[in-house]
């Protein structure tokens, strides 16, 4: 069983973002699933606080998921025209210390996707992310893109994704990321 670790990067109850990922859990291809990852509850980077406290249990369970998986998914809002900050941090506070990130993200399969409110979905978040998945030497998919696009006429009240057409260009998008892991 292939095993991938999906992270939202947006914290809000109502997340477009947490809607597709929870969207992609239900669309995996057979012999695959999809666990969710959260970065609910970590603290903001301060090398101050690394050193006098050690790596936060939350963080340190995170980096226990990723580790345990054979891909990562990051399902990333825009914020400005950029990588949200929240997610960042997260991603940041899982490259401690440095000397994990080979084992954390070494030649680890990531694939990014998002979803937006507005028209042009997370095509700028998504650049903004590939060189830091080449810094931490992950080896991103490129053989797909997903950016759901005003979001908000795609998920319900209910967080589900409902619009067939995304869920079928989903459900594509995961098998050819789960064909890109098993390489």
């Amino acid at each position: 069983m292939i095993k991938i670790l999906g992270i939202s990067g947006s914290l809000r109850t109502g997340s477009y973002n947490t809607a597709l990922l929870k969207a992609a859990a239900q669309l995996m291809p057979d012999g695959a699933q999809l666990e969710i990852g959260s970065i609910r509850g970590i603290p903001l980077y301060d090398g101050d606080l690394e050193a006098s406290q050690g790596i936060p249990e939350v963080v340190q369970s995170l980096k226990a998921q990723v580790m345990e998986s054979q891909g990562l998914l990051l399902v990333t809002p825009e914020y400005n025209n950029s990588i949200p900050g929240v997610f960042k941090n997260a991603i940041d506070w899982l490259s401690r210390p440095a000397s994990d990130i080979p084992k954390v993200f070494g030649n680890r399969p990531v694939a990014v996707i998002g979803a937006s409110p507005g028209g042009f979905g997370t095509i700028l978040s998504q650049n903004a992310w590939l060189p830091v998945l080449r810094t931490l030497g992950t080896r991103p998919w490129f053989g797909g893109r997903l950016m759901a696009s005003r979001a908000g006429q795609l998920v319900n009240p209910a967080g589900e994704l409902t619009d067939e057409a995304m869920r079928a260009q989903l459900k594509k998008f995961l098998g050819g990321f789960v064909g890109f892991v098993q390489q």
